[in-house]
């Protein structure tokens, strides 16, 4: 896989997987389902899913060539940047649906 591909391999997955804890009640998205999931189980699940994707990108990352070392401002950012990327995910499940 050659580092263009990896690139939008990785922002597809960051893209989907900040906006699934908002889309399903079932906890960690395989548990039972529960007639309404709590706010800090969401809050576990975005966790969850930017540690793998952090972790696809370092894989990724290593396949191509050498690992670089990021600082603490890397993932400060990069859980910024997941964190506006499932926004939309949020914006459907607490402004735009309403309280169900």
């Amino acid at each position: 896989m050659d580092q263009s591909a990896a690139v939008w391999l990785v922002l597809v997955v960051a893209i989907v997987a900040a906006n699934l804890p908002y889309f399903t009640e079932r906890v960690l998205l395989v548990g039972p389902r529960s007639a309404r999931k709590a706010a800090w189980w969401r809050v576990a699940e975005l966790v969850l899913m930017a540690a793998l994707t952090f972790g696809l990108g370092s894989l990724l990352e290593a396949r191509i060539g050498q690992r670089h070392e990021q600082g603490w401002e890397f993932y400060a950012a990069a859980a910024c940047l997941f964190i506006t990327l499932g926004f939309p995910g949020f914006v459907w499940r607490y402004l735009r649906r309403g309280r169900d």
